[in-house]
């Protein structure tokens, strides 16, 4: 075997994958089992516009990856090349696809830039900096787009501007934990990275946190070390890094857009678009693979009401997965092992 028990790649397995599709098929067949609608394909009728927009979400995808492999090439110095880049960015999917929207790929993924012949320390600045890039971006975006819609509007499914609306109750508590998040790694990230580090051995001295303090010292070790290599930075670096981030979070949000001109016509995109970018809020605290199941029911849900009908909306959460979110799995099932195999000389045997 080529992991060992503790190594990040302990959490990455192809049969992992099996969990995550069903559940996220067994929540569409279950809602459009409750809500089903012979009349639905009736509605959503392919045409030569739909394989037009179907074309536009795909290159929509595309540009999103796009952003992500310009930035993790910004971030290595270009260090990596095109084909490292790409190859670190699907696997980094493929894992983040596989574990708890909570927990992400994140530790993984210092190993696949590492393995790609980046150091250690400047492997976790890339990470750290990737995460800590994407969090700003949905912690400015958000209070941005607050001043061109209505919030009213925003929250209309679940019961309005409320506490009792359980979609903003879930939207209010991601955000804060990004809040959170952005807070502390840039405390630690940029001002005093080994005050962090003694911060989170403290913490995790407690007894029920006493078992993940090897963890923590790790994560405290990269923090330190990643902190060494970004600040060597200038503003220009960051620019160019937030823009190529803007760049690929804008284009996935615009495929929900795209998928519905396939076949309704959107009357308030700029509402869809925020809608969307609540949803991955909501997203964070999902406790499921890859939010399966949870990113279904919140999608048919929460824009639901752009559509005619709950059973078109299953439907359309349906088609949304499988151009945001399946792909990464097959991707994934046939480029992990070819990685493994090239990395450590022998395939894994799963």
């Amino acid at each position: 075997m080529i992991k060992k028990q503790g190594s990040p790649l302990s959490q990455v397995k192809i049969s992992r994958v099996i969990l995550p599709t069903l559940i996220g098929l067994g929540v569409v067949v279950y809602m459009m089992y409750q809500s089903f609608d012979p009349a639905v394909f009736n509605v959503v009728a392919f045409t030569y516009r739909s394989v037009f927009w179907f074309i536009v979400a795909f290159f929509l995808m595309a540009f999103r990856d796009l952003g992500y492999i310009i930035r993790i090439r910004i971030l290595t110095d270009n260090k990596l090349t095109w084909r490292q880049a790409i190859r670190v960015i699907f696997l980094w999917e493929f894992t983040s696809a596989i574990t708890p929207s909570a927990i992400g790929g994140t530790s993984v993924a210092i190993l696949y830039v590492n393995k790609e012949g980046i150091g250690i320390g400047k492997s976790s600045a890339v990470v750290l900096a990737t995460s800590f890039l994407d969090e700003v971006y949905f912690l400015l975006m958000f209070p941005l787009l607050l001043f061109f819609i209505d919030t009213g509007e925003l929250f209309a499914i679940g019961g309005g501007f409320s506490m009792t609306n359980p979609f903003l109750v879930a939207a209010i508590l991601g955000y804060g934990l990004k809040l959170l998040w952005v807070i502390v790694i840039g405390y630690g990230l940029f001002y005093n990275p080994r005050g962090l580090k003694w911060l989170l051995l403290l913490i995790f001295r407690l007894p029920f946190l006493r078992r993940w303090r090897n963890g923590a010292a790790a994560a405290g070790s990269d923090i330190v070390e990643s902190s060494k290599e970004l600040k060597k930075q200038n503003y220009l670096f960051w620019l160019k890094a937030f823009g190529a981030t803007v760049f690929s979070w804008t284009s996935r949000y615009w495929v929900v857009n795209a998928l519905f001109l396939a076949f309704f016509t959107v009357n308030d995109h700029t509402l869809l678009f925020a809608r969307q970018l609540v949803m991955w809020i909501m997203m964070l605290v999902s406790p499921t693979p890859g939010g399966s199941g949870f990113s279904e029911y919140v999608f048919s849900e929460y824009l639901g009401d752009f559509l005619p009908t709950a059973g078109v909306a299953v439907l359309m959460a349906l088609l949304w997965r499988f151009a945001t979110y399946y792909p990464y799995l097959f991707i994934g099932v046939y480029l992990f092992p070819r990685w493994l195999k090239m990395k450590f000389g022998k395939k894994k045997a799963e």
